[in-house]
């Protein structure tokens, strides 16, 4: 730990982090009515204040054809005045303010979405489930012009920096992806026609952002299936978003819509999941299938460790690792292999004040033990860790429990 450089200041493009910790941009469920919330504001509060450099609220769709759930964020105009409140108190506490920007495809539904979803072609997503609409060349155009758009608002509402969601099977992975991107026109085919709107949604992006605001791509390393993209190709967008003057890469991978628990590992506890679902016919449903529509992924610390230094190798600008970080001593691993920033989620829902304990207290471990109850939930509700709440039903804690045992084996 005496070469450990977690608490040194680093820089992404024109903004300076007081440390090398960012809060992942991991779904909260905070945002009834598709705005801010108390809740928003109370959670990253406590973020801030417990020592990290960065925190990012997730996800702000860039339309309302963008929104996958009900209680997420749609960055709109009235609601700038809710997010200034939020990045006020983050400042405050002398802590960057970053907001993750999107559009879900085909992860959504007509309810929610405000008409059919859409995505890179026509289709069938299983996950939603739902018919999905191929995008017109029009439709493509204007939506990466709102991507740009949505820039505008975030510097009105305060933050330092914006991450653009470009990963995880969401609208810009659904173009870049030969599993959802099947056109034949310039933006279908081969990689480079479907790098084309992810290059659109970038430089507007970085138009809008100038020299003020830093801009972060979260980009696949792996969609983690077979007929999905691979580490070349993936390794391929990573220079693109380079080239194109990115200032920082999130390290990712998983499809939501196929390989959900990629992304996250472990098991997802299904009956949890469904216990909070208000639809009968989804609430059994995946009580059924559930297990094989979500397959689980086993869990280790720093499980996208491997594939990340590859990455590492091949490009020059920061790059943030993301991925089961839960120990000072996986975080110090990696940062002395060369990435500049570590991204927590789970770690921070489990415990907020988590940085500021590691600065305290040097060689500790967080307290979560990533059974999942808090990805489970936040299908339905806000986010929470079941360390925090009481009076859980006892079906629930039994599936948790088993959980907890399975991660004991394989950790």
């Amino acid at each position: 730990m005496e070469n450990s450089v977690l608490f040194t200041p680093a820089k992404i493009g024109p903004l300076t982090l007081r440390n090398r910790t960012i809060r992942a941009a991991a779904f909260e469920g905070m945002c009834a009515g598709n705005g801010p919330t108390k809740l928003l504001y109370d959670y990253h509060k406590s973020v801030a204040a417990g020592g990290i450099g960065m925190t990012t609220l997730a996800y702000a769709a860039v339309t309302r054809s963008g929104l996958s759930f009900p209680h997420q964020l749609w960055l709109r105009r009235e609601i700038v005045p809710g997010l200034k409140h939020i990045t006020d108190v983050i400042h405050s506490e002398q802590a960057a303010a970053s907001i993750q920007i999107g559009h879900c495809g085909n992860m959504s539904h007509r309810s929610t979405a405000g008409q059919l979803p859409i995505s890179a072609s026509t289709g069938f997503n299983l996950y939603s489930p739902t018919f999905v609409r191929g995008m017109r060349k029009s439709e493509i155009i204007d939506m990466a012009k709102e991507f740009g758009k949505s820039v505008r608002l975030i510097r009105e509402a305060g933050f330092d920096a914006v991450e653009v969601h470009a990963g995880h099977g969401y609208l810009i992975s659904q173009f870049l992806s030969p599993y959802t991107n099947h056109r034949r026109d310039e933006y279908g085919g081969v990689l480079e026609n479907r790098m084309r709107f992810m290059q659109m949604c970038i430089n507007e992006v970085l138009e809008e952002a100038k020299d003020d605001i830093a801009v972060i791509v979260k980009m696949n390393m792996r969609d983690g299936f077979k007929s999905g993209m691979d580490i070349d190709e993936c390794l391929q967008v990573g220079k693109e978003l380079e080239k194109l003057g990115v200032h920082a890469l999130v390290l990712s991978g998983g499809f939501v819509s196929k390989a959900p628990m990629y992304v996250m590992r472990g098991e997802m506890p299904i009956y949890t999941m469904t216990y909070y679902m208000k639809q009968l016919w989804l609430k059994y449903g995946v009580r059924m299938f559930g297990h094989m529509m979500i397959p689980d992924a086993p869990f280790k610390e720093a499980y996208f460790y491997e594939d990340a230094l590859k990455f590492r190798k091949m490009l020059k600008l920061p790059l943030i690792y993301v991925g089961g970080l839960v120990s000072r001593e996986k975080i110090d691993m990696v940062l002395n292999s060369g990435f500049e920033f570590v991204a927590m989620a789970r770690a921070l829902i489990n415990e907020p004040d988590f940085v500021n304990r590691m600065k305290s207290e040097g060689e500790l471990r967080c307290g979560c033990d990533h059974v999942n109850y808090c990805i489970a939930r936040m299908y339905s509700r806000e986010m929470a860790c079941h360390k925090h709440l009481n009076n859980l039903p006892p079906a629930i804690i039994k599936e948790l429990e088993k959980n907890k045992k399975k991660n004991g084996e394989c950790c």
